[in-house]
């Protein structure tokens, strides 16, 4: 990548040329982001992953323009009109819009009005007419006239054709056109003639008019939604009388018969030509603007979904509730596996209370189950008000746990190759029971887009989606690490280095082999070379190995040094990590080599004062208010507690107990202003909320956090 870009890139990002070049290289070398942010600070100077993966998306991105140049220099050169300067121009050029206005001209086109005229030779009198200089132009065109053409109106409309497509096609003309969307076009959304019953969920768009500037994301793809459903009709445009003025001033150069006919050209360019290629392109542009911010939202929820506090190793009894197909129930053990599962009918029709409640009781006893993990679907509230009234021979906790994807984990080939003997029902409770136990574990297994924590998930570039979505997974999987002999082939897929074929070479040399007894086992895997194994390493823990550090976050590289740190010390590197005060104690200074600075020594230390850490916070109880199971139970002005289930640009959702999730508008989320509900609220996190407007017909609950005391 020449320094050219380098330069390019630091510009963009606010970063040293020295930080991209680094970067770049390990990149190149093969090195993953987690990697390369954990275990390169040296290098790059301490780049975070969003920084590091920042430049590897501008890397793409000058990749790709670089390869567009050289078709484009191909195409331009095979036509012969390649000129010095035109090279000069198109290898200097890093603006991908300008890119394309250099190239128009030579952009092989289809049969256009344009090329029509040319054939019939009319190309000189669209010269003649575009110097604007000819005093008789009615006689010149006379002259054009033989063959198809019959008159010097046909000859002069002809020319015209010609005079549009340069007007299109001239540069100045185009960045005065494209400047005049960006400062003034507004987007106008109208219903399909016809359509007002049909797409009446679109009814706040039948008449709708704003400055696309202005437009927020969730606007915006609501209304391409409609669009693409077929009940409205989307235009993007300035205003056009003042863009022709400014047009005009530019192209028509005098008031006589040649200025009339391109002035009459100019319309026609403008109209047919310049305008509705403007409008595609700001269409594209603000679609993918919206495409970015819906998925940077859906990428923060999945990350804090994916981060959210893990029970922990402990027995539970996970409960997929239901009326009429009842209340499905499995036990696990600390590690997930299933050790039995049956079916309640606690509620109507069947109602069999006293033999559901005997039953639950005795399957906690006789699994000495430490915890209850319900689905938060149909019958969750009453399942919930059911399980705990009863009492058990020890104390239990009660948790909802969100069931979203969870019945597409359960009908999948993940699901059924896990447990081929049980239906979906089965499966979907266990899966239930294992979120609640560690949530980055099991949702790693479902497709992202299926766990319903996005906006607009669908209507989106899905390939920008799946690799944003597939970052967040990665880098919430690294930032935890892994037990390497209890993960399974869905986890280990997203370590650094790993990826399917050799998460699943692990899963099986750990089944034929038993537990890793040290990170350096790990060489023996098929396929697992070197530089797999540096990636991976310091994100897979191995609990009890012979060597402490094999279960902390300290890579296998700078293990000399740290064992250098406990001799030092004169203590063993056990005695060290177990040793809060000791480790605290380490000069670091006097550690740091040409490879190893004080950014990597400080981790160091952090993971000696507390090894193999988990970053997620511990999990708590929460409790619904009592009375409360339909949206029929709620009143104006009631004060009640409630979980952020999702959050968007606009706001974020919580649920109440009520099946029907309420929105706290973002303008109701503080007592000032915020431009994103982030600063305030977080996905799972409990709240208290007032009700502040109820909708029974539409099923809609408006509620605020504004002046609610907060726990």
């Amino acid at each position: 990548m020449t320094s050219e870009i380098i330069q390019l890139i630091a510009a963009k990002l606010k970063l040293t040329a020295a930080q991209v070049q680094n970067t770049i290289d390990l990149l190149s070398d093969g090195a993953t982001v987690p990697f390369i942010s954990r275990y390169r600070k040296e290098r790059t100077g301490s780049l975070d992953e969003v920084q590091v993966g920042a430049v590897k998306d501008e890397k793409v991105r000058f990749d790709e323009m670089v390869k567009r140049k050289e078709t484009i220099l191909n195409t331009i050169e095979e036509q012969g009109q390649l000129t010095a300067e035109l090279k000069g121009r198109i290898v200097g050029c890093w603006e991908s819009s300008e890119l394309e206005d250099i190239y128009l001209p030579y952009k092989p086109k289809r049969r256009t009005k344009a090329s029509i005229a040319r054939e019939k030779g009319l190309e000189p009198l669209a010269k003649i007419v575009m110097k604007q200089q000819e005093r008789d132009l009615e006689s010149r065109a006379i002259s054009f006239v033989k063959g198809e053409l019959a008159s010097a109106e046909e000859a002069l409309s002809g020319a015209r054709d010609i005079i549009a497509e340069w007007i299109n096609e001239n540069e100045k003309n185009r960045s005065m056109v494209r400047r005049a969307f960006e400062l003034g076009a507004v987007v106008r959304s109208k219903v399909v003639k016809n359509k007002e019953e049909e797409g009446v969920k679109y009814r706040d768009y039948f008449e709708w008019e704003e400055p696309l500037k202005r437009c927020p994301s969730h606007r915006l793809l609501a209304m391409r939604r409609g669009e693409a459903e077929g009940f409205l009709r989307i235009s993007i445009a300035p205003d056009e009388a003042s863009t022709l003025e400014r047009l005009e001033r530019f192209v028509v150069r005098s008031n006589n018969d040649c200025g009339t006919q391109v002035a009459t050209a100019l319309k026609d360019s403008y109209k047919r030509l310049l305008a509705p290629s403007m409008e595609t392109e700001f269409a594209n542009l603000s679609k993918a603007k919206a495409d970015q911010e819906a998925i940077q939202v859906f990428a923060e929820n999945l990350r804090q979904l994916l981060l959210a506090a893990p029970l922990g190793q402990k027995r539970v009894l996970a409960i997929d509730p239901g009326y009429r197909t009842g209340c499905k129930l499995v036990c696990l053990d600390e590690q997930g596996n299933l050790l039995h599962n049956e079916t309640i009918y606690p509620h109507k029709p069947q109602e069999q209370t006293k033999q559901s409640a005997r039953k639950l009781t005795s399957l906690v006893s006789a699994y000495q189950i430490e915890a209850v993990a319900i689905g938060n679907g149909t019958a969750s509230r009453e399942t919930e008000h059911f399980v705990k009234k009863l009492r058990y021979d020890r104390d239990i906790n009660v948790f909802v746990v969100s069931e979203d994807g969870a019945s597409v984990y359960s009908a999948s080939k993940v699901a059924r190759d896990e447990f081929p003997q049980y239906d979906v029902t089965v499966r979907g409770a266990i899966s239930i029971g294992r979120r609640l136990m560690d949530p980055l574990a099991e949702l790693v297994k479902i497709d992202p887009k299926s766990i319903g924590v996005g906006q607009y998930q669908h209507d989106v570039d899905q390939k920008m989606l799946k690799q944003s979505l597939d970052t967040v997974v990665e880098s919430a999987v690294n930032s935890v690490g892994v037990n390497v002999n209890t993960a399974s082939r869905h986890l280990l897929t997203y370590i650094s280095g790993l990826g399917p074929q050799l998460a699943q070479n692990i899963v099986d040399y750990r089944k034929e082999n038993g537990a890793f007894a040290s990170r350096k086992a790990l060489m023996k895997v098929p396929r697992m070379g070197a530089k797999a194994y540096e990636q991976a390493a310091g994100f897979l823990r191995i609990p009890d190995a012979e060597n402490p550090l094999d279960n902390s976050a300290v890579h296998p590289e700078a293990y000399p040094v740290v064992q250098k740190m406990a001799k030092d010390l004169k203590c063993s590197v056990a005695e060290l990590i177990a040793n809060k005060a000791l480790a605290e104690s380490i000069e670091l200074k006097n550690y740091v080599t040409g490879d190893v600075g004080l950014p990597t020594l400080t981790d160091i230390q952090r993971e000696l004062m507390k090894p193999g850490r988990d970053p997620r916070k511990a999990i708590k109880v929460f409790e619904f208010a009592d009375g409360i199971f339909k949206i029929e139970d709620l009143q104006v002005g009631m004060v009640l507690p409630g979980i952020v289930t999702n959050i968007t640009k606009f706001g974020a959702f919580v649920d109440v107990g009520v099946k029907q999730d309420g929105l706290v508008h973002i303008s109701m989320l503080a007592d000032r202003f915020i431009s994103d509900p982030n600063e305030i609220v977080k996905l799972h996190q409990h709240v208290m909320v007032k009700v502040t407007e109820l909708d029974l017909a539409r099923k809609r609950i408006q509620l605020s956090l504004k002046e609610v005391p907060q726990d």
